[in-house]
């Protein structure tokens, strides 16, 4: 199967625009889980987005406090080297081994990012990532010129393909690229979280900075599989059973624009977490978007995204529904 594809940025690779998101493999038992996740759902899930024609993986070191990753693994081991797809990883983000639940630290120190690649390299079972991500600014008092020259060395000595920054705002950006050319950046961006849409994109478009958008369905908010019982059924160790988004007047809100999208859906015979994925892809801009799936069902659910036309009727629409959820621009 055919899914349409992009160039990403200035690296040289093409990516499908729809991309699988590792987070919720990590399991539970660490203080930004999902809740316990079974491994072979997790490997299930991964190869029938590979089935299907996805090209990418995004994981990130933190995910399940290195279980991501080695589940990432195990998942394409038996994948022929011509069929492997990109991996993409991060660093930045530095746990207490002795005690899972506490929040990681965010790290910067040059020593701290090199030591990460190692263990991520080894995780993963690779001798180069294709794309190694700051996760978030550093608050250890490293300063961004210190963080993002040492990711430029590791692409330089080929230890990874190319580089980019997560969760970072146009002046740090501004900082970045005036030492060396950014890659990629990897902002939240959905129909609840717009903001992106209004800085952090257009600053890539004009940088020719290819950018992989995560929680395009709000962290599930948007799939259409959403209620009021399933949110207060969220378990402890699940981290939206502590955000605002999924409780309150906020989650009211959230599930009628989410409801708002059955009828495009219903009319392009497809699903509603598939319309708000491909909202965020109407964005000029906007290379790709990272998709989360927990079972080989989820995947399905949303691997339609990339070949929806939305129509301007369509858009004109999402804009009036999503008007009432937040700041951020509404329409592409």
């Amino acid at each position: 199967m055919g899914i349409t594809q992009a160039e990403f940025g200035r690296t040289g690779m093409k990516l499908t625009r729809v991309g699988f998101g590792a987070w919720a493999l990590g399991g539970g038992d660490w203080a930004f889980s999902w809740g316990a996740q079974d491994d072979e759902l997790s490997v299930r899930a991964i190869h029938a987005a590979l089935d299907l024609g996805v090209n990418w993986i995004d994981t990130a070191a933190v995910y399940g406090l290195g279980h991501s990753e080695e589940v990432v693994a195990r998942a394409l081991a038996d994948v022929p080297r011509s069929q492997q797809p990109f991996v993409f990883t991060k660093c930045g983000m530095v746990w207490d081994a002795n005690d899972r639940t506490l929040p990681p630290r965010l790290v910067g120190r040059p020593e701290s990012i090199r030591a990460e690649l190692e263990a991520s390299l080894r995780r993963l079972g690779r001798d180069v990532i294709d794309l190694y991500q700051m996760h978030w600014p550093a608050e250890d008092g490293t300063p961004l010129e210190e963080y993002w020259g040492c990711l430029l060395e590791l692409k330089q000595e080929g230890k990874v393909r190319a580089v980019g920054l997560s969760n970072h705002d146009p002046e740090q950006l501004d900082r970045a690229e005036a030492i060396g050319h950014v890659d990629s950046l990897q902002p939240p961006f959905s129909l609840i979280r717009r903001e992106a849409a209004g800085d952090v994109i257009p600053w890539c478009a004009g940088h020719s900075t290819g950018v992989i958008v995560y929680s395009p369905m709000q962290a599930g908010l948007l799939s259409g599989a959403f209620s009021w019982d399933r949110a207060a059924s969220l378990r402890p160790d699940d981290w939206r059973s502590r955000d605002p988004e999924f409780n309150g007047e906020r989650l009211t809100r959230n599930l009628e624009l989410a409801a708002s999208l059955a009828p495009i859906a219903e009319r392009l015979g497809t699903t509603v977490a598939a319309v708000a994925v491909a909202w965020t892809l109407s964005w000029p801009g906007v290379t790709a978007a990272i998709v989360g799936a927990r079972s080989e069902e989820q995947v399905r659910g949303w691997i339609d995204a990339p070949d929806l036309n939305l129509s301007t009727a369509d858009l004109d629409w999402i804009a009036k529904a999503a008007a009432p959820t937040g700041a951020g621009p509404t329409r592409p």
